[in-house]
């Protein structure tokens, strides 16, 4: 079956194989949020990005293989309701950046800022921060070589444009600013954006829209 990443509550995960990287996303609880299981092909070795909701479905999903690392996008609760819950049961280290990591339910045994790395066996994930939307959301790039660029943006990005930032004016401008000098300026019209809510897109889809959404200011 070919990844289309349109994923519904209660159905079944999405699964994207690529040559380094399995890529499964699943829908959770009762915002329609995103969780994304990475696993290395190589070594079985998994990082799960935001633990939203519905531990009992993402542990499902994780099942008895190992899992490294759980990422947080941003501070805000519909992206950690399962994360209690999901560290406890598998043991994984919490990541999240030091600006939202006090707002987490748990304690963050690693805290990541812009150009940080995380691995994933012998798969590596660049950490960018994109602020505006919380003052430590971040997004997790997966750089596969070539226009192979994978991009999970928590509540950053979306098809449509950025993510909320309640009308406020500076909060817009950091986070629009943000998104084009440390995504769209220096990735391909290929790369592939995973959001926290909803479907996918790809950065050349967006890209004739960015004066618009400027212009409109959210």
């Amino acid at each position: 079956m070919t990844y289309t990443g349109d994923v519904q509550v209660g159905g079944p995960a999405d699964v994207r194989r690529l040559p380094k990287l399995t890529i499964s996303k699943l829908a959770v609880g009762p915002y329609d949020n995103n969780a994304y299981l990475l696993r290395c092909n190589e070594t079985g070795d998994g990082v799960l990005i935001d633990a939203a909701a519905e531990a009992d479905r993402l542990l499902a999903l994780i099942a008895d293989q190992p899992l490294s690392s759980i990422v947080t996008t941003h501070q805000h609760g519909d992206h950690w309701q399962a994360l209690e819950q999901v560290a406890k049961v598998t043991g994984a280290q919490t990541i999240a950046h030091p600006l939202d990591a006090p707002a987490l339910p748990v304690p963050v045994e690693r805290e990541v800022e812009h150009g940080d790395r995380i691995t994933v066996g012998v798969v590596t994930l660049e950490v960018i921060h994109l602020r505006g939307h919380t003052p430590g959301s971040i997004a997790l790039l997966y750089d596969g070589g070539g226009t192979e660029q994978h991009l999970f943006t928590g509540d950053s990005l979306f098809p449509g444009g950025v993510g909320n930032t309640w009308n406020d004016p500076e909060r817009f401008e950091q986070l629009y600013a943000d998104v084009v000098e440390r995504v769209f300026d220096r990735l391909p019209d290929e790369t592939w954006i995973y959001p926290g809510h909803g479907k996918d897109t790809t950065l050349g889809t967006e890209r004739p829209s960015l004066p618009e959404w400027k212009a409109r200011g959210w």
